[in-house]
């Protein structure tokens, strides 16, 4: 589904992404580990259009999407939910959903995408004409990744969805990523910085580390991997 070869990425002077190769197949939840810094955000915001690569390549569905406006590469089928939320706090629950269907004309799609949106976040039902500024933490995060879905994405882009949050929050959260995943065939890409969460839920994951990829495999070779064990999980 998705393919990066080789990109290189840089604010100016300072170069966040190196060489990075790696891929995602459909029906797959790839978790991103790093510690901060090491270019994790950078990573997804390059894949959706708001950095661009200055090397290498990004496939999408066959088409290289690496200098595609951010816009058209949501209609492409990737959503990103961004670190920290960034929901609208002085809109309605509604208005915050609405706008993650802004390119979407079919009014029966979009309340269908509603629908499943309530099915996965139904507390979000309960709270539609509700400010997004007066959710809790936890709720911010459900409009977050409900808004995200109201593309009808093929990539789900997560960076960070547990930041700041309970742990009896973080494991519902993860439990309806999970299901978004299988019910829906939604591939996910996962920031995340509570490694054992992220491993416990993906497919494969990837290491960063200062801007390059170190470790790579399936999550359960991760899970078993002395410098992950170090550095991510305890010992």
């Amino acid at each position: 589904m998705l393919k990066i070869n080789n990109i290189t990425m840089s604010y100016g002077p300072v170069t966040a992404l190196k060489n990075i190769s790696m891929d995602i197949k459909e029906g797959e939840i790839v978790a991103i580990l790093g510690a901060n810094g090491a270019g994790k955000t950078s990573l997804l915001r390059t894949i959706s259009g708001l950095e661009i690569a200055s090397e290498g390549s990004i496939i999408f569905k066959g088409s290289t999407i690496q200098k595609v406006p951010s816009d058209k590469i949501v209609k492409m089928g990737i959503a990103h939910s961004p670190e920290g939320r960034r929901i609208f706090p002085e809109m309605t629950v509604l208005e915050n959903l609405n706008l993650g269907a802004f390119f979407i004309k079919d009014k029966t799609k979009i309340q269908n995408n509603l629908e499943t949106a309530f099915k996965y976040f139904p507390v979000l039902k309960e709270r539609l004409n509700q400010l997004g500024g007066t959710l809790s933490g936890g709720e911010q995060q459900m409009l977050a990744l409900a808004r995200a879905l109201m593309s009808s994405p093929a990539l789900l882009m997560l960076d960070e969805p547990s930041l700041g949050l309970a742990p009896k929050i973080i494991e519902k959260i993860f439990e309806i990523i999970t299901a978004i995943n299988k019910e829906q065939n939604v591939s996910i890409l996962l920031v995340e910085q509570n490694a054992n969460e992220a491993l416990y839920h993906s497919h494969r994951a990837y290491v960063l580390e200062n801007g390059e990829i170190t470790i790579s495999g399936s999550a359960k070779e991760l899970k078993s991997d002395p410098r992950v064990i170090e550095a991510y999980l305890g010992s």
